[in-house]
This record gives C-alpha cells, sequence and structure tokens, in this order.
C-alpha cells in the first residue's frame, strides 16, 4: 500500500492537521482562559490520534492474541445515526468478531473471501486494511449493510466519488449541527462575546469533523 494522497489513512490525518490549525488560528485573539481551553483541545486531538493510528499501525493491540490465523472475511458498512463506518465482519476465531477499518476504495469490490489477521496488521486479498478501532464481540449497532456476493460493476466509478475530498468533508461536516451549541454552552461560560462564539463554533465544528475523519467515516 502505498503512503501517498490515495493512502487510507492520508484523509484522517489531513483532517488531523486542519483541526489543529483551526485551534492555532485563534490563539492570537484569544485571553488566558481561551488560550487554555484551545491547548486542551489540541492536545486532545493529538492524543487521540495517536492512539488510533497505534492501532492502525500495528503498535497498539487491536484485540487479538497470537500468531497469524486464516479467517473468513467479509466487508459490511455501518449506518448509525450520523454515522457511517466500514467493519470487517470475520469469521474462523471461534465466534463471529467485527473489526473496524478506515475506509479503502478497494473495500467496494471486495467480496466474501479469505485473509490474514494478527494482533498487528489484516490483510485480504493482498489488500491491507488499517484498523480504526478495537476489534468487537458484539455486532456494530443501527443498519449493517453487506457488499454484494459478486463485484459490482458500478464500483469504480463509486470509488472514484468517494475518495474525492470535498465529499467526504460535507459527509463528515452532518455532525458539526452541535457545533454552535457547543459553543453558546462555551460563551455562557466564559462570559464571552460574539468574537469568542464564532471562534467556539468554527473550533468545534472542525473538532467534529475530526472526529468522524479519525473513527474511520465510511463515505461510499
Amino acid at each position: 500500500m502505498s503512503s501517498g494522497p490515495g493512502h487510507p489513512l492520508a484523509y484522517p490525518v489531513t483532517v488531523t492537521i486542519g483541526a489543529l490549525a483551526v485551534c492555532l488560528a485563534w490563539a492570537p485573539f484569544a485571553d488566558p482562559d481561551q488560550i487554555a481551553a484551545l491547548a486542551t483541545v489540541a492536545l486532545g486531538i493529538i492524543g487521540y490520534t495517536t492512539y488510533r493510528l497505534g492501532i492502525a499501525f500495528g503498535r497498539l493491540r487491536n484485540g487479538l492474541t497470537g500468531a497469524a490465523r486464516t479467517i473468513g472475511i467479509k466487508r459490511v458498512r455501518q449506518d448509525h445515526r450520523l454515522l457511517s463506518r466500514t467493519w470487517l465482519e470475520i469469521s474462523g476465531t471461534g465466534r463471529p468478531r467485527w473489526l473496524p477499518v478506515y475506509f479503502d476504495p478497494a473495500l467496494l469490490t471486495l467480496t466474501e473471501t479469505t485473509g490474514e489477521i494478527t494482533d498487528r496488521s489484516v490483510h485480504a486479498d493482498n489488500l491491507r486494511l488499517f484498523p480504526s478501532g478495537r476489534i468487537r464481540d458484539t455486532e456494530p449497532p443501527g443498519r449493517l449493510i453487506d457488499n454484494p456476493s459478486r463485484p459490482d460493476p458500478d464500483a469504480p466509478t463509486l470509488a472514484t466519488d468517494s475518495t474525492r475530498p470535498m465529499r467526504r468533508l460535507l459527509l463528515d461536516a452532518q455532525s458539526t449541527v452541535a457545533a454552535p451549541f457547543i459553543a453558546l454552552m462555551w460563551v455562557y461560560i466564559d462570559n464571552g462575546g460574539f468574537t469568542a462564539f464564532v471562534a467556539a463554533t468554527s473550533v468545534a465544528a472542525a473538532t467534529t469533523i475530526w472526529l468522524s475523519a479519525i473513527r474511520g467515516s465510511d463515505p461510499s
């Protein structure tokens, strides 16, 4: 897997940098209390991103232990409230399990297949997949949509559309509806004015978009 713009982690890392840039941009206009709040948000973003990337690259275990094993893999898409994620339904480990992974366009053509998994990495059809969280023993909540049993002939077109940065940002931006309310709470606590409200709204919006991206949002 290349590490260029098409890498599954390129989008969440870019969004992380963008969220940190928003925090940094407001720092010159902030008072000491506001700077402390911005620093807290930035440190939280850095810390949680480091944790997620640690799981993705196998620096932190994904929940499985033991040597490499051959497993059955089926890709499912989860739709739950404003959340959309890709999961691998895993068989061959004694009981069904579900592992969230970062979106890769190649997943759109992935039919039920066999792969190899360890507590450090996941491979299917010569494709390395990057976990976006820990494995779970219970089915993810919401509506789960299975991949077609045969490759979808429209998958290449859908893959191209799905990987457009603007489309991904617009989909992840659905959660920003809460940003103004978070900002109002902050203005009330901080006794700030209109500038503080605009700053808090933009920081909250950037943070919610980042949270969707770093959790492994699925734009398909």
